[in-house]
């Protein structure tokens, strides 16, 4: 490449260059770099607020996680000792009406529909 070529090139570039600033109102654009500074401000403000809040949660959640799972352990405890009893309950009284059929009346001998909501299956 000569330099009468690098010449015309960098005349181009520049002309190119000019009219693309000629487009461009220099008004719009400060407005748009203060429009994003703004933008930018009020996003950082934000991410500031949601790691405080995220941090603010991780404490309440460490604080009441150990009560949570101790009384989660003491209700399934429960729940197994409550079954345990039921059942013993259905077996005597079975035990019952076989040995005095007379004992209990019509309605109490029929098997009772256990109406009581299942707590371990998800809904």
């Amino acid at each position: 490449m000569d330099p009468s070529e690098k010449e015309s090139i960098r005349a181009a570039s520049e002309e190119l260059s000019r009219e693309f600033q000629t487009l461009i109102n220099s008004e719009d654009l400060d407005s748009l770099k203060k429009m994003q500074n703004l933008i930018l401000g009020r996003i950082q403000d934000s991410n500031a607020v949601l790691t405080h809040y995220n941090e603010y949660s991780e404490n309440c959640y460490v604080s009441v996680s150990n009560d949570l799972a101790r009384n989660t352990r003491i209700l399934k405890s429960m729940k197994t000792d409550l079954d345990y009893i039921f059942l013993k309950l259905r077996n005597m009284k079975a035990k019952l009406v076989a040995t005095y059929p007379d004992a209990f009346s019509e309605g109490s001998t029929v098997e009772a529909i256990d109406r009581r909501p299942d707590l371990e299956t998800r809904q």
